[in-house]
């Protein structure tokens, strides 16, 4: 494979984890602004004609279980955690698409917590979507490294 397509990959995968950080600092906003009631309540409509249909859908009863435990405790930690994470990774993406040196063993650091983290809660919850996650950091964590030794040597060598 060519450094270009590697490039590209990369791009395209820090595109990706920015779009994701995007929606978890709206998902944190939302948490802070709407109560937890009204979460559970809009889950509630949301998931009722699914669990009409077939009353062991997974996902609808997993979001179910999700809107019967919330309360302002777990609805404050939630908005902090989403917004505080997707706002690291919002800086962590620009620094990375503008190629800032710094942004590189920054966001290897960061992204090992946040893989420590979820294979954390994973053992927890068994959530399929923390492996997913891990999995797309991990990979995005081995393109970071490639990249920034791409751009060290090749500083190096025109500096």
């Amino acid at each position: 494979m060519t450094e270009h397509r590697i490039h590209q990959i990369f791009v395209v995968s820090v595109i990706l984890k920015g779009l994701h950080a995007l929606i978890e600092c709206a998902g944190g906003i939302l948490f802070y602004l709407v109560p937890a009631s009204h979460i559970a309540h809009w889950i509630d409509i949301a998931t009722q004609e699914e669990l009409v249909e077939d009353p062991r859908d997974f996902v609808a009863n997993q979001l179910l279980g999700f809107a019967q435990h919330l309360s302002v405790d777990t609805t404050s930690f939630y908005a902090f955690y989403l917004l505080s994470h997707g706002l690291v990774k919002v800086l962590l993406v620009a620094g990375l698409l503008k190629e800032k040196l710094w942004a590189y063993p920054l966001s290897l650091v960061v992204l090992a917590c946040f893989v420590a983290y979820q294979l954390y809660r994973y053992s927890y919850t068994h959530s399929f979507g923390l492996i997913v996650l891990t999995v797309f950091d991990l990979f995005i964590m081995v393109l970071a490294w490639h990249e920034w030794h791409y751009l060290r040597t090749h500083i190096r060598q025109t500096g």
